[in-house]
């Protein structure tokens, strides 16, 4: 009982608290930051939507297809801007991460059982192996990376000495990072 239903509730908390927070970064963080934190939360609420246990919810046919046109639109957007060599932005990753979330919608339209899979947590979805373990390193070794970047962050201060507001924090910025990823590492795993 407590296996995929659980775990579903448990990453659409995580992505819905992280794509909220994501949401107040976007409005008060650095102007550079405003339109990754964006992209972001739009992730995390992708990520929430799709993690909604089956049993729960059921989500109809034509959702895979929003999921597909909403993120395929985010990966065309990533897109346009790294091809515009955008630096200091995580134009990259957010093209990588909406390309994983049209796969994933693809995979768990088409199962490989034949029948309707719906959700990360329903029937068995079925994707191609070798583009799953390729999403799957690349988010492994991304969580790995931003993780290591967390650690050694001192408690951030304005250069007018007080402190900076919470929504400019690069700390939190990477814990959001990482949260988003472990998701993704998590759903990946389901396929």
């Amino acid at each position: 009982m407590h296996g995929p239903a659980m775990s579903g509730w448990l990453l659409v908390v995580l992505c819905g608290v992280t794509s909220a927070y994501c949401l107040l970064r976007s409005r008060s963080g650095p102007r550079q930051e405003r339109g990754v934190a964006r992209g972001e939360a739009l992730m995390g609420v992708g990520m929430a939507v799709m993690a909604v246990p089956a049993a729960v919810f059921a989500p109809p046919r034509w959702s895979g297809l929003v999921y597909v046109a909403v993120f395929g639109a985010a990966a065309l957007r990533a897109l346009w801007w790294v091809r515009g060599g955008v630096r200091g932005s995580h134009h990259g990753h957010h093209l990588i991460g909406s390309a994983a979330m049209v796969y994933m919608a693809v995979a768990m339209a088409h199962p490989a059982d034949g029948g309707g899979g719906h959700g990360a947590h329903g029937a068995q979805s079925g994707g191609v192996p070798l583009l799953t373990g390729l999403l799957l390193a690349y988010y492994a070794v991304y969580v790995l990376r931003v993780g290591a970047r967390l650690m050694p962050v001192p408690a951030a201060a304005s250069p007018a000495g007080g402190t900076v507001s919470w929504g400019a924090r690069p700390e939190l910025a990477l814990a959001c990072r990482l949260s988003m990823a472990l998701g993704m590492l998590t759903m990946l795993l389901t396929l």
